[in-house]
């Protein structure tokens, strides 16, 4: 009895400080991509992911810092690199996690990336796979405030090629602002971003 409470008590230990090796690590990433270092963060978020095979959010932030980082115009020469890194990180998080909003509306943000990057060769090619990954967001999480303000964000966006009333899509941004104030995440690292920038996005709705 004593040795198996000893096992059970090491097991426990074991499991704790690995836990603690995790937070660590992902909170020294977060910081990484805060200050910048765009390689050193996905070099560490990937390092983790291939610690925490069962962990779909290690994956989602070595997309995510890749994909956001290529919307800054220095970065354009690595861009399609960067894309290629977030895409592969997209399709193991999806083996890991499949039928995950966040996931999904991940993806809806790379193929935006995309079209930033070549609007007249990929804008009618990644278009409805942007909206189609909104889609599938929404009918899996419909109050997610991501899927919902992503969705709208992006259709305001293509409004002056399509001349769409704007109104009703703004109308979605602020109804995805009552909805970022009620989520809640589901860890400390789960996605909880878009806030800011959904408010932006309103006061432009408003001039």
């Amino acid at each position: 009895m004593k040795t198996m409470i000893t096992a059970f008590a090491f097991f426990i230990c074991s499991l704790l400080q690995a836990q603690g090796q995790y937070e660590q690590g992902m909170g020294k990433a977060m910081g990484l991509w805060k200050e910048g270092k765009i390689s050193d963060a996905t070099a560490l978020f990937e390092r983790i992911a291939s610690a925490e095979k069962t962990n779909w959010l290690p994956n989602y932030y070595v997309a995510m810092v890749n994909v956001t980082a290529t919307f800054d115009p220095s970065n354009k020469d690595k861009a399609n690199a960067m894309l290629d890194k977030a895409q592969s990180a997209i399709d193991n998080a999806s083996v890991i996690s499949p039928n995950n909003a966040e996931i999904k509306v991940l993806q809806a943000l790379l193929y935006t990336a995309m079209i930033v990057q070549d609007p007249m060769t990929n804008g009618m090619k990644y278009s409805g796979k942007v909206m189609e990954q909104y889609y599938q967001a929404l009918a899996i999480a419909p109050e997610n405030p991501r899927a919902v303000f992503g969705k709208a964000d992006f259709e305001i966006n293509g409004a002056k090629w399509t001349g769409v009333d704007t109104k009703p899509l703004c109308e979605q941004v602020a109804k995805s602002i009552d909805l970022f104030a009620k989520f809640k995440p589901e860890t400390a690292f789960s996605p909880n971003w878009g806030l800011e920038r959904a408010q932006e996005t309103l006061q432009n709705c408003k001039k």
